[in-house]
């Protein structure tokens, strides 16, 4: 379940693996994408209190993961290179991680444990120094608990999923409809739904595992039987040939989209699905994966997906089913926190990403609905920011905001708690993602992909000036946007000033040399690359609203002050 309540459930194995190590627990949750070094297991999260750690070979405990639906790859490649934890221990459900595990021991014979276990033995065990794992028993510290193995055939399934299950309708449907089942299992439903459509997330070349699993994949036949739209790739796919990318890269990364486009995906190749003609309509069953577009589907369309881990995706997108669970359910979709708001009357729109990751902060393990700004406008491009920020640092697939979400206004559970948050505590916000020097590099804009209104802003607040000599500014849409740009004269003038506006990649897949080398300090309009920048590029960070954003592009150079709507 997305926000699971903390139960008294027994101690579970989910993945088998013998495993032996020292503790390392972490009191947070973590995102392996953007969190997780894929080929040293090292965190580089910068803002979680564990970086620097190396998780290869320990025994991970923490609560449940968080953020990306990717971590599930960065998992698999680990546990391909030697890097992995012995074992994974959860203290709440969790699906990304223990996917990648499933992948990693069925289809590459590189298992990692994953146990869940009940709150006071979690606790007992994050203070011992060594634990191992043998068969179905867990020892550590002079105890030994014998964990529960759960089971496919606790499922009630149709005549159909049992026939892809047997492998009666070929070895790439059987595949995806075992895993499907185990994760299933491991997410406590009892029966698989229908979904309409799905999007694909792990169609990023972060490392080779996503590769090999896709032409694995392609090469038993595997086929889409739901319309199934593509996350941004690693490249212009049209360009990348004349931008100086190196071709092996770029070779595998094309390798990589035409894989699941072989396999029945449309290459739209952006992060932002919902921008698309035709988004889900409300109270739709969808399977989608990419965090920030599963937290605006549920939140602000009011569709229905659970936040599906890579590699489950492609799953779900072949059979057309998924795990009745989590926000599939009315139950599992009633806020279990109020997050009050208490901001000034007058802001402006950096308010969205820092009060979307401070939402998540606050809410970092189930469904807040957001108070306080009933009066206020909002625009659909300020809930994109809220979403995407929200999901860095919360596990929950959904937020809401009341008055301005479709289910904003429905009650909180009956043991919702409260939290205020303020002004000042924006302002801190405001300081932890400022720290770098004034000095501006490179200006990032459109993470997740900007959307029409956004580049015309952009456009707008530049009014023909040309950017700075020394600074970069580069905005990332996806190919629907940059036609509707183009058609506009949006693009041309955004070119005049000097601006690039590149398709099908975005700041989360993006590499050298098309991230600017000579960049040291990098400035954005979002809390989500805000949130992971440092860690996936190495640069120092800036953060700010976009017409800040766009005066530093000018400029070269930002404020140090926090705006005036903070002091």
């Amino acid at each position: 379940m997305s926000t699971p309540p903390r139960t008294t459930h027994l101690p579970t194995i989910l993945v088998h693996a013998k495993a032996q190590g020292n503790v390392l627990y972490c009191e947070d949750g973590l995102s392996f994408w953007g969190g997780v070094d894929p080929q040293t297991g090292i965190i580089i999260d910068a803002h979680h209190p564990n970086h620097g750690a190396s998780l290869a070979g320990h025994i991970v405990l923490m609560p449940t993961s968080r953020g990306s639906c990717s971590g599930s790859g960065v998992l698999l490649e680990l546990a391909r290179n030697g890097n992995a934890p012995a074992a994974l221990v959860f203290r709440e459900a969790e699906e990304i991680l223990t996917l990648g595990a499933m992948i990693a021991a069925q289809l590459f014979d590189r298992p990692v444990a994953v146990l869940r276990l009940p709150a006071d033995v979690f606790s007992t065990l994050s203070n011992a120094e060594h634990a191992a794992i043998n068969h179905n028993t867990l020892e550590f510290a002079g105890q030994s608990i014998t964990l529960e193995e759960r089971s496919a055939e606790e499922l009630d399934l149709t005549d159909t999923d049992q026939n892809m299950l047997l492998g009666q309708q070929g070895k790439a449907l059987k595949v995806a409809m075992q895993v499907l089942c185990n994760i299933a299992v491991a997410q406590g439903a009892h029966t698989l739904i229908d979904v309409s459509r799905g999007h694909i997330d792990g169609c990023i070349l972060a490392h080779d595992a996503n590769l090999d699993f896709a032409e694995m994949m392609a090469s038993m036949g595997a086929k889409t039987r739901i319309p199934t739209t593509m996350n941004a790739i690693s490249v212009d796919q049209e360009n990348w040939q004349t931008q100086g990318v190196a071709p092996d890269f770029g070779h595998k990364a094309s390798r990589l989209a035409n894989a699941y486009v072989t396999m029945g995906a449309r290459p739209t190749f952006t992060c932002a699905p919902y921008l698309l003609d035709e988004p889900p309509l409300y109270g739709e069953d969808i399977g989608w994966s990419e965090s920030n577009a599963v937290i605006f589907a549920n939140s602000v369309l009011g569709a229905r997906t659970v936040k599906h881990p890579d590699y489950l995706d492609l799953f779900i997108a072949m059979t057309g089913r998924a795990p009745k669970t989590g926000v599939y359910l009315d139950q599992n979709r009633a806020a279990q926190r109020e997050i009050h708001v208490n901001i000034p009357e007058q802001y402006d729109d950096a308010l969205w990403p820092m009060l979307g990751w401070l939402t998540g902060v606050k809410s970092p393990d189930r469904i807040p609905v957001i108070t306080g700004l009933e009066h206020h406008s909002i625009t659909q491009d300020d809930l994109k920011a809220l979403c995407a920020a929200f999901g860095t640092t919360s596990a929950a697939p959904m937020l809401h905001v009341r008055g301005h979400t479709p289910e904003g206004d429905i009650a909180p559970t009956a043991d919702a708690d409260r939290i205020v948050i303020s002004a000042a505590d924006l302002k801190q916000v405001w300081h932890k993602f400022n720290a770098a020097s004034t000095q501006v590099d490179l200006i990032a804009i459109g993470s997740p992909h900007a959307s029409l209104p956004e580049c015309r802003a952009l456009a707008n607040l530049l009014a023909g000036q040309r950017c700075h000599a020394a600074t970069d500014t580069i905005v990332t849409v996806g190919r629907h946007v940059l036609a509707q740009a183009q058609a506009e004269g949006i693009v041309a003038r955004l070119e005049e000033s000097g601006v690039q506006v590149i398709p099908d990649l975005c700041w989360c897949s993006i590499t050298e040399p098309v991230f600017p080398p000579s960049a040291k300090t990098l400035m954005t309009n979002s809390g989500k690359y805000s949130h992971y920048a440092k860690g996936l590029s190495g640069r120092d960070v800036r953060f700010g609203s976009l017409a800040a954003c766009a005066l530093a592009s000018l400029t070269g150079r930002t404020s140090d002050l926090a705006p005036g709507w903070l002091r």
